[in-house]
């Protein structure tokens, strides 16, 4: 008779739910087949918790026969990597952000803000559609790091790296390497307006820059502008980092005790993080709603099914930290983002679940549509209960599949291709501006916004360049929105 996998739903402080899909296999006719330990944990970390389960044939909680059936599956495959990317859904459109890694140590290090960097934030761009050179120009960048020490300053243009043209095809390897030396170069207009004659000429100058392990803050600079007399406090948010919510803290403490009448948020470069630090940026901003539901969960069918406490589904606004201490929340009524495409994730699901609460005229989005990403990931230890604790001790294998979409109060979701600016403006190459200068081009647009001046809600100041890459997405893993397991029991 033919046997079918079984799926036994344990009430135990894990992932999401606190629930624990162990499949196991019985076959007193069969022999027992041995397969890779570390693809079995694959599979079943996969059965248990991918978002996209159902629409993977190979997931089905029937898949296999037998112990043997399933472990010839197993055994097809050449590494934990192929078996993992063979229960992909739709890995080009539809899952691009779930992952496996071999190192979850160095994952967790990132997670909490730190990587082997030099210091130079960083975005690529292509002058136009055909170009197949790439540039790269400064964003950002670090304190105490090589770049700094080097007076790499925003702005500076790069167009090679040891020597060599940047290109499509190369410029991912180029850069992944510790020690490199980037050859600068001049905007050149050629004395036109329009763009498409626009290039880049290498100026012989180049800035040599090591990398090494650094930590950074999140919360890169807060300043205090006035506007027609009125107070407004501006934070650039590079990243939901859990480790640095205290210094997201003291930033709006600040903005407190300046008494701001109006705040920007400036995430363009903040390509997303933690759920838990998204929430309390949100009750940061706010702190009027307290308790109310800021940010849902779901998962897939199989997990949603054994929700007995959808409490734990949700995360609401809060009014402290996890180590107790007190928000500094400035009960905004009215509230303005700078965006890019590179704000992604959690940055998404700070404007979308806000939009509830203040009304779409009081969230106000200015720069460049993001991503659009709504799921949610979390990381999948070889443990018995999928978590840190009790992780097998013969290899560092871990996972970070997707297993949930955000939704905010209303069951809206963050659009897939991205939240729609109310003022659409671009960062343009030849005239960047500074971080946090009232003429910076994008920080401009707000204010003047704030200060009442005529503007037309799209404007037509967008750049030509095509961005295509930037220094957060050559990280090891990419960032994207997760969550702590919630330890909380069914």
């Amino acid at each position: 008779m033919k046997k079918m996998l079984t799926n036994l739903l344990k009430p135990l402080p894990i992932i999401f739910l606190s629930l624990f899909f162990m499949s196991c296999f019985e076959d007193n006719d069969d022999n027992a087949v041995t397969a890779s330990s570390i693809s079995d944990f694959v599979w079943k970390g996969m059965n248990a918790a991918y978002l996209y389960k159902s629409n993977v044939p190979d997931l089905a909680n029937d898949r296999f026969e037998n112990t043997n059936d399933y472990a010839a599956y197993l055994n097809a495959f050449e590494s934990p990597e192929s078996c993992f990317e063979s229960l992909i859904y739709a890995r080009q459109t539809v899952d691009r952000y779930s992952w496996i890694v071999n190192d979850y140590i160095a994952l967790e290090q990132q997670f909490s803000g730190t990587t082997k960097s030099n210091g130079m934030a960083y975005g690529l761009v292509r002058l136009s559609a055909t170009d197949q050179n790439v540039y790269g120009y400064v964003r950002y960048v670090l304190p105490n790091t090589s770049a700094e020490s080097a007076s790499v300053e925003r702005g500076m243009l790069f167009w090679g790296v040891d020597g060599t043209q940047l290109t499509v095809n190369n410029y991912k390897a180029l850069l992944a390497a510790d020690n490199y030396t980037i050859n600068l170069g001049t905007y050149n207009d050629n004395g036109t307006e329009d763009e498409s004659d626009d290039n880049i000429v290498p100026n012989n100058e180049s800035i040599v820059l090591p990398k090494s392990i650094y930590t950074a803050n999140p919360v890169y600079q807060t300043e205090l502008l006035e506007v027609e007399n009125e107070s407004v406090g501006y934070l650039v948010y590079n990243g939901f980092v859990s480790e640095f919510e205290s210094q997201l803290n003291a930033a709006f403490a600040s903005f407190a005790a300046a008494n701001v009448q109006h705040l920007v948020v400036d995430l363009r470069y903040n390509p997303g993080g933690s759920v838990e630090t998204a929430t309390v940026l949100g009750s940061l901003i706010t702190g009027q709603f307290t308790d109310e539901l800021f940010v849902r969960l779901e998962y897939n069918e199989d997990v949603q099914a054994s929700v007995n406490d959808l409490e734990t589904l949700n995360y609401r606004f809060t009014t402290s930290l996890d180590n107790g201490s007190g928000l500094n929340s400035l009960g905004m009524q009215t509230v303005y983002f700078i965006t890019t495409k590179n704000s992604a994730s959690a940055s998404e699901l700070v404007i979308n679940s806000l939009k509830p609460y203040l009304g779409d005229s009081e969230v106000l989005v200015f720069g460049k549509a993001t991503e659009g990403k709504s799921q949610a990931s979390v990381t999948l230890y070889d443990s018995p209960t999928y978590g840190r604790t009790g992780a097998n001790p013969n290899h560092t294998y871990a996972m970070q599949p997707l297993v949930a979409i955000t939704k905010n109060s209303l069951e809206v979701s963050v659009p897939s291709d991205g939240l729609t600016p109310f003022f659409e403006i671009d960062e343009n190459l030849n005239n960047l501006g500074q971080l946090g200068d009232p003429n910076e081009p994008l920080l401009a647009a707000v204010l003047d916004h704030i200060a009442g001046s005529n503007f037309a809600p799209i404007n037509s100041f967008l750049s030509q360049s095509i961005l295509i890459d930037s220094d957060q997405s050559l990280l090891p893993f990419k960032e994207g929105l997760h969550f702590r397991q919630r330890n909380k029991l069914q």
